[in-house]
C-alpha cells in the first residue's frame, strides 16, 4: 500500500463546504479554556460537516493564532457563533426542535454505544470545560445526556478528544 498525497484525497475547497449539505449535528462548546482544543473541535467540525459550532462564555473566538495553529483553517469553512449563556442559548435551540444533548457523566445517562440519534431531529452536542464540565444547569435542561463508556483508571477523556468520539459516533449511525 502507497500513502494518498493531500492532492489525491479530493476534498472540497471551503466554498465546497459552505454550499454542501450538512450533518444536523451543531457543537456547543461551554467555557472551554484550551485555544488548541477549540482550533481542534472545529477541525473535528470540518471534517464530519457539523452545522454550527457554538463558542459559549469564555470559550474563545477566531480569529487567535492558538486556535488557528489546530483548526488549520477549518474556522473558515465552519459556522459558528458566540454566544455569552450557554442557557439562553439552549432554550433557544430547543425551541427551534432540536434535540438536546450534554456529553457528561450523570444519573441516567445513557451510554454512547446504546445511543441512537433520531434522525428527524437536528442533535446538539454540549461539550463542557476542561475542569468543571458542561455546567449543572445545562444538563439539568438538556433533554438527554451521553457518556462515553470508559474502563481504564482515569475520570475523563480530553474535550477535543471526546467531541471527535462523540461526532464520529452520532455522524455514523444517523448515515447507517
Amino acid at each position: 500500500m502507497r500513502k494518498l498525497r493531500n492532492e489525491e484525497l479530493d476534498r472540497i475547497d471551503v466554498e465546497g463546504y459552505k454550499l454542501a449539505g450538512k450533518s444536523p449535528i451543531i457543537i456547543v462548546l461551554d467555557n472551554i479554556r484550551s485555544l488548541n482544543n477549540i482550533g481542534s473541535v472545529f477541525r473535528t467540525a470540518d471534517a464530519f460537516l457539523i452545522e454550527k459550532i457554538y463558542l459559549c462564555g469564555i470559550t474563545a473566538k477566531p480569529p487567535h493564532k492558538d486556535i488557528h495553529k489546530t483548526a488549520l483553517g477549518a474556522t473558515d469553512s465552519v459556522d459558528w457563533e458566540h454566544v455569552d449563556d450557554t442557557m439562553k442559548l439552549v432554550e433557544r435551540l430547543k425551541e427551534g426542535g432540536c434535540h438536546i444533548i450534554s456529553v457528561e457523566q450523570a444519573e441516567k445517562a445513557t451510554l454512547l454505544n446504546e445511543y441512537m440519534p433520531a434522525k428527524n431531529k437536528k442533535q446538539v452536542l454540549i461539550f463542557g470545560n476542561e475542569v468543571k464540565g458542561v455546567a449543572q444547569n445545562v444538563v439539568t435542561a438538556s433533554d438527554e445526556v451521553l457518556e462515553i463508556p470508559q474502563f481504564g483508571t482515569k475520570h475523563s477523556l480530553n474535550i477535543s478528544v471526546s467531541v471527535g468520539v462523540v461526532v464520529w459516533d452520532c455522524w455514523s449511525k444517523l448515515n447507517a
